[in-house]
């Protein structure tokens, strides 16, 4: 059976718990409406897929697994191992854990993994009945995709407090985001995380230096000054892209990707 990071990152709740700590770092979050969870769904959708629905099932030139749902979750064959947190399957659990039922398809398979053993046969498959049947799925159920997203922000503080030696500045600058210009600096953290990671995954790393939230928050309080905040966050982004392009495997050629990155991280800076 598969680890589910989800439902590991969902663990890292239990140790607080334990504690007897009566509250959490996760209460002190804005608690968002309805019209602006759909207006970060609508963003994040924006931002993997231009809003179109065909790259629901995508699987990108030089990656090598699909990625599917508004927030292109990653898909493993049976056995795969990658530098990358896997997050497809946890979506798939979320989904039951909702009530809402899969594909039948999708819930026959052996383990829960991708049955595309490459590209080439994904692309092939692309029209077909079954693609066709989890792209519609995937279309239906979007605001329960956005929920997944939200949800795996709020669990991540706990796992970035316990890998960081400065727990108090991280917690009080991922809170103080949080609040910022409501609800973007909800809609910055939420699409980091989905968008590259907690940062705590010690696979996710090159040349031993990580991508994720964290090092984004790490970077941030190094740096900060007394320009606006979420404009120091999104060029705390930037950096620690830039810093992930230099230190890629040249034959990944992620330089290719840089413009697109910067572009994402440059909607953390404005709600317009």
């Amino acid at each position: 059976m598969k680890k589910r990071p989800w439902s590991l990152a969902l663990l890292l709740l239990f140790p607080l718990l334990l504690s007897g700590c009566s509250r959490l770092p996760q209460d002190d979050l804005p608690v968002l409406t309805a019209e602006q969870t759909d207006w970060i769904g609508e963003r994040i959708f924006a931002n993997e897929c231009n809003l179109k629905t065909a790259c629901l099932t995508s699987w990108n030139a030089g990656e090598d697994f699909p990625s599917l749902g508004i927030g292109h979750f990653i898909w493993y064959q049976a056995g795969q191992q990658d530098v990358f947190v896997e997050s497809f399957p946890a979506l798939l659990d979320f989904y039951e854990a909702q009530g809402v039922a899969i594909p039948e398809w999708v819930a026959s398979l052996p383990g829960r993994d991708s049955p595309w053993p490459d590209r080439v046969t994904f692309l092939a498959e692309l029209e077909s009945p079954r693609m066709q049947i989890l792209r519609d799925f995937l279309n239906d159920t979007r605001a329960v995709q956005v929920q997944f997203i939200i949800e795996r922000m709020h669990a991540s503080l706990p796992a970035l407090l316990e890998h960081t030696t400065q727990k108090e500045e991280v917690a009080a600058l991922f809170l103080e985001i949080a609040r910022s210009e409501p609800p973007l600096g909800m809609y910055a953290l939420i699409d980091y995380v989905n968008f590259k990671g907690e940062g705590t995954a010690e696979a996710e790393r090159y040349a031993g230096q990580g991508w994720g939230l964290l090092q984004v928050l790490e970077h941030l309080l190094q740096t900060r000054n007394d320009t606006p905040l979420m404009a120091q966050f999104s060029r705390s982004a930037k950096v620690i892209l830039a810093r992930r392009i230099m230190n890629s495997p040249g034959d990944r050629g992620e330089a290719r990707w840089e413009e697109g990155w910067n572009a994402r991280v440059a909607t953390y800076m404005s709600s317009l």
